[in-house]
C-alpha cells in the first residue's frame, strides 16, 4: 500500500501557549501513570496494555482527515505513557544505564529527523498534511518522549540533581529556543524540536517530585494521585481547545 497520499488539512493544531501547557501535563502525567502501574503489577502485561491503547490511539489520529483537538491529545498522551514505558523498561527489566539508553533514543531520534528531512526536505510541523510526513511526525514524537524519559532519569538519578533540582535545569534549558527564537533570530524548526524534547524531562522531573516519597526527595503525593488529578487537568484544557478552536488555524 502507498503510504504516500494526497495532501488534506494539517493534522496538527496551531502552536500556541496553550500547546505547551498540554504538553507539559500529558509528559508529566506519562511519566506518574506509568510509575504507578509499571511499579504496582506485572510490567510485561502493563507495557503489552500501553503498546495496544498506543496503538488504538494512532489509529483514531491516522483515520481522521484533520486535527482533532481530543484526537490529537489522545494519541500524544499514549506515546507519552507507552514511550516512559520503553525507555523504563529498558533500565528497569534489561538494566541498561540511563545515559547508554540516553545515547540510544538520541541517535534514534537523529535518524528519523535524518530520514524525515531527505525525504520531505523540511522538518516543519506546519507541512503536516500528507500520510508520509504523519508518519514521520509521530515517529519523533515517540523518539523525543524516550529520550527525554532517558535524560530526565539520568539527570535526575545517575547525576544526582535529584527530582525538583532537575526541573528546575530543565526550565533553563526550555528557555534556550525560546529566548533565541523571540530575541535571536533561532531557526524555528530547531527551537521547537528543542523545546519539545525538553518537555518530556521538565514535565517528568515535577511529576517525580511531587509522587515519590519524600525518602527519595519527593513531596509524597503518590504517582496515582497525581496521575489522576494531571488526566482531569488535562480533560479540561482539551475540552476547551475542542470548544473554542483557538488552536485551528482560520
Amino acid at each position: 500500500m502507498n503510504i504516500y497520499t494526497p495532501k488534506t488539512q494539517r493534522k496538527v493544531p496551531e502552536i500556541i501557549a496553550l500547546f505547551w501547557v498540554v504538553k507539559l501535563l500529558t509528559t508529566a502525567m506519562g511519566e506518574s501513570t506509568t510509575d504507578f502501574f509499571v511499579y504496582k503489577y506485572n510490567p510485561y502485561v502493563v507495557v503489552a496494555i500501553g503498546a495496544i491503547g498506543l496503538a488504538i490511539a494512532l489509529a483514531i489520529q491516522f483515520s481522521v482527515k484533520r486535527y482533532i483537538a481530543w484526537v490529537y491529545w489522545l494519541a500524544v498522551t499514549m506515546v507519552a505513557v507507552f514511550g516512559t514505558m520503553a525507555a523504563d523498561a529498558l533500565h528497569i527489566q534489561l538494566k541498561v544505564p540511563y545515559l547508554i539508553s540516553t545515547i540510544f533514543f538520541g541517535v534514534a531520534l537523529m535518524a528519523v529527523f535524518t530520514l524525515w528531512y531527505k525525504t520531505e526536505g523540511t522538518l516543519s510541523i506546519h507541512t503536516i498534511s500528507t500520510r508520509r510526513r504523519e508518519l514521520f511526525y509521530w515517529a519523533a514524537v515517540m523518539a523525543t518522549f524516550a529520550l527525554g524519559t532517558a535524560s530526565g532519569d539520568l539527570t535526575a538519578i545517575t547525576v544526582g540533581l535529584g527530582f525538583f533540582s532537575a526541573g528546575l535545569l530543565f526550565i533553563g534549558l526550555i528557555a534556550i529556543p525560546a529566548i533565541g527564537y523571540w530575541l535571536f533570530g533561532f531557526n524555528e524548526i530547531f527551537s521547537f524540536w528543542f523545546a519539545y524534547i525538553i518537555t518530556r524531562p521538565l514535565g517528568a522531573s515535577f511529576a517525580d517530585w511531587m509522587g515519590k516519597s519524600r525518602t527519595v526527595g519527593g513531596l509524597g503525593w503518590g504517582d496515582g494521585s497525581v496521575a489522576i488529578v494531571l488526566t482531569l487537568v488535562i480533560i479540561a484544557f482539551v475540552s476547551y481547545l475542542s470548544i473554542t478552536r483557538r488552536d485551528i488555524k482560520s
